[in-house]
């Protein structure tokens, strides 16, 4: 079988099915491209697993259908794939959400920022339109109070190479049309990342965990990258410092030690990353950096 994926969310199926013995004839996967400023190109992830393994690979998707493979395993490529080669070879497609529920691009953390108590892993028949072909099975994970995008694509992406490379050794079984209602998971922008402190810290919570969550202070962006709602059970576990207020009458954005004013409810931050710097532990950003009374993230 032929292999098409590009990101490190497909390397863990690649590396479970040649694990598993079958032929891999040509993985294809996204073209080399600088991961850094002053990096020179670089393979994809998919595309250095495929050369440590010792598999052929290919930029060009006609090359799942002219290797002459039986059928090709697709697990986010990030390209559509055209209808005439789905004609000719059966593809395969891997897609981290529990269809038809998050068709599209951020299945993860659209179910994350909706507050989903549960996602999962799909196998479907790859069809020209958008994440709707028929599903040979679907695996189930739940959605953890504390759980972050990164750690949930991690989990799945595990699991479902797990999970795919057996069940193709054991046979597949009839693929059924998806059921339900769909929604879809529209690629996540700047804005859908820019914390909105009206906003209930439930919310702001998800943001955070999916990644990238930013504001502004001082005129300056301001990403935070870990924290908590003050009065959730994730709280429980961590020792409050003294400055931390339970409650304040400061409007939305306002800080009172660790602590930011919402919507509703608080938000504790634990790491964050100032303008022009790394992430830094939340506790030793705020002594240095000696915050007058009343600071507002914008």
């Amino acid at each position: 079988m032929a292999f098409a994926g590009t990101p490190d969310d497909a390397v863990p199926t690649l590396r479970a099915l040649a694990g598993a013995g079958f032929e891999i004839p040509v993985v294809v996967t996204g073209a080399p491209r600088r991961r850094s400023r002053r990096g020179s190109d670089a393979p994809s992830p998919v595309g250095a697993a495929a050369a440590e393994i010792g598999l052929a690979v290919s930029h060009e998707p006609a090359d799942l259908v002219s290797c002459g493979a039986d059928c090709a395993v697709v697990v986010a490529f990030g390209q559509l794939i055209a209808a005439e080669l789905l004609a000719v070879t059966p593809m395969l497609n891997l897609h981290f959400s529990l269809l038809p529920r998050w068709r599209g691009a951020a299945p993860i953390e659209r179910a994350l920022l909706a507050g989903d108590d549960r996602t999962g892993v799909s196998l479907m028949a790859l069809e020209p339109s958008l994440d709707t072909g028929p599903v040979y099975w679907q695996h189930e994970a739940p959605i953890g109070l504390a759980d972050t995008a990164a750690g949930l694509r991690g989990r799945l992406a595990s699991e479902g190479a797990d999970r795919l490379a057996a069940s193709l050794a054991e046979g597949l079984p009839t693929p059924q049309p998806q059921s339900g209602t769909p929604t879809y998971a529209r690629k996540l922008t700047t804005e859908d990342r820019r914390i909105d402190w009206s906003q209930p810290a439930v919310f702001i919570d998800r943001q955070i965990r999916v990644g990238g969550a930013w504001t502004t202070l001082d005129g300056e962006r301001f990403i935070i990258r870990a924290g908590r709602p003050a009065d959730s059970s994730r709280d429980a576990v961590h020792d409050a410092p003294p400055e931390s207020a339970a409650a304040h009458d400061g409007p939305p954005g306002t800080l009172a030690g660790d602590a930011v004013a919402t919507g509703h409810g608080l938000i504790r931050l634990a790491t964050v990353q100032p303008a022009g710097r790394g992430a830094i532990d939340a506790h030793a950003w705020l002594r240095g950096a000696r915050l007058p009374d009343g600071a507002r993230f914008d």
